[in-house]
């Protein structure tokens, strides 16, 4: 169940994007499409992508753990593009 925060995010994060059509917008969606995918996989290797564990609680908590760190790793992104925009040119290019 750890999949299910970052999976909301890429929902949410996809219909915004379809909005906006931002580039910030995009790769967040993108961040959270690879955590949900990251989650889905391993519960489906360990056999459980579909039941609920022992421990809801702790699953949510890892997922929100996992959401925190996929929007830490967007802030730090966008940072580094603030500090270094020639960066921006790279990645359009």
């Amino acid at each position: 169940m750890c999949y299910v925060g970052p999976l909301s995010g890429a929902i949410i994060t996809s219909i915004l994007w379809k909005r906006t059509k931002s580039l910030r917008m995009f790769w967040l969606n993108l961040l959270f499409w690879g955590g949900a995918l990251f989650g889905v996989i391993d519960h489906l290797l360990n056999g459980e992508l579909f039941l609920i564990s022992e421990d809801v609680s702790r699953d949510l908590l890892i997922g929100g753990v996992i959401t925190g760190a996929i929007l830490a790793a967007w802030g730090g992104v966008l940072y580094l593009i603030r500090k270094r925009p020639e960066l921006l040119k790279t990645l359009s290019s």
